[in-house]
């Protein structure tokens, strides 16, 4: 069974199916019968047509339709229903079911569902709990966020991390921690955890909270913590968004892409092209490499990436350590608005936009590469129209909301 399903939760589910007391002169029976018509009901308002069987329905589906079977295979039934079946449900005689209409005990009903195509019905992979209901119904109800261009940087910039591999994506395990502060994706949509509300004890005694999350879509909700977590464990596509430290660039444990030393390079163009003349002084190419530079820029005549020109060393910075793509993803999120926009053609007279170079002094670089030290840089953008390094204003509204909130 899975984690999140426990015995309190499947006697809610089972609710329905349990005898109730006699209602307006009719027999438990008789109200059962009733219920399980009005949600086959429910169920058509919703879809617009009758439920129907096949491997390839939801599996509540398949149940209502098993159900209206026996429900118009049995005249006591039809005779009880008539009255109420505005939509001629009813209408369509099937050959009597093989059971009678009765009452479904706990253990009948899972094995109804089993037989209904569930791999493994001890886990219910494909039945949505009452409380996955809740938690579908929350999510879905959503409301204009009236403040939604304070969060708006928050999206563009992670939209941007996610691009640069500074930030990534992973599953949401079961029931995982969620934070102030913390991006996931849910039903295809990016989703910022604004606030968390006071903890509380529900009747099941578990703790939980009430969230403001808000969606990049410009809406928002108020959901209870454990709905979004059963929302992003059931959602196949659901994942967490890792924040931009999320992993070391500089580590003493060996992982993918992580090297014994990187070099951090900084060149400058010998081309003629008249915009790179305009700007040699503050125009280089800066990215990360494990080999040696010298022989990464012999061939840089015949390469567009090094503007089809010879260059020269301005600097280099040793690192030990360091995963050098993440590092070179997160120099180049920094000095982006800074970067070259210029056309050069290869030596097939192929048009080549080249990416890694940048309108930035060599003393901003020298800065940069002490903030990557001392494991500030992520705090920085650089300024084009102050040729400084500034403090990222999106990732210190992100902080200043993430404070506990005074009362």
């Amino acid at each position: 069974m899975t984690d999140d399903l426990d015995l309190d939760e499947l006697a809610a589910d089972l609710a329905d199916f349990a005898p109730q007391e006699k209602k307006g002169g009719r027999s438990p029976r008789e109200e059962r019968i009733i219920a399980g018509f009005e949600e086959i009901q429910r169920f058509v308002e919703t879809q617009g047509r009758a439920p129907a069987h096949g491997e390839s329905n939801d599996i509540f589906e398949r149940l209502y339709a098993v159900r209206l079977d026996r429900l118009r295979g049995l005249e006591e039934c039809r005779s009880l229903l008539a009255p109420l079946d505005k939509q001629g449900l009813l209408a369509v005689v099937v050959t009597p079911a093989t059971e009678p209409v009765e009452s479904i005990d706990d253990d009948e009903l899972l094995a109804e569902l089993e037989g209904m195509g569930a791999a493994d019905i001890t886990e219910l992979r494909h039945v949505r709990t009452a409380a996955d209901k809740r938690a579908a119904e929350e999510i879905a109800n959503r409301t204009p966020c009236e403040d939604f261009d304070n969060f708006k940087p928050l999206f563009i910039q992670v939209k941007k991390d996610l691009d640069a591999g500074i930030r990534q994506t992973r599953r949401f395990q079961t029931m995982a921690e969620i934070k102030q502060g913390e991006f996931f994706i849910a039903g295809g949509q990016i989703v910022y955890v604004a606030e968390v509300g006071e903890e509380f004890v529900t009747e099941y005694d578990r703790r939980d909270s009430r969230l403001r999350v808000i969606y990049d879509n410009g809406t928002e909700s108020d959901v209870l913590l454990r709905s979004l977590q059963r929302a992003l464990h059931r959602d196949e596509a659901g994942r967490r968004i890792t924040d931009p430290t999320a992993g070391p660039l500089f580590s003493g444990e060996s992982e993918d892409g992580d090297l014994a030393s990187g070099t951090i390079y900084v060149l400058r163009s010998k081309s003629d092209h008249p915009t790179v003349a305009a700007h040699r002084d503050v125009l280089h190419k800066i990215g990360v490499t494990g080999g040696d530079i010298a022989r990464r820029i012999a061939s840089a005549q015949q390469d567009p990436t090094f503007l089809m020109a010879d260059v020269e060393v301005i600097a280099t910075y040793e690192l030990f350590n360091v995963n050098r793509t993440r590092l070179e993803n997160l120099i180049h999120r920094v000095f982006d608005s800074a970067r070259l926009d210029i056309e050069i053609k290869d030596r097939f007279g192929q048009p080549v936009i080249p990416r890694e170079w940048f309108l930035v002094p060599l003393f901003v670089v020298n800065e940069a590469v002490d903030r990557i030290r001392d494991g500030t840089i992520t705090d920085y953008l650089y300024d084009p129209k102050t040729a400084a390094l500034v403090l990222d204003k999106t990732k210190v509204g992100h902080r200043e909301r993430d404070q506990p909130r005074k009362t």
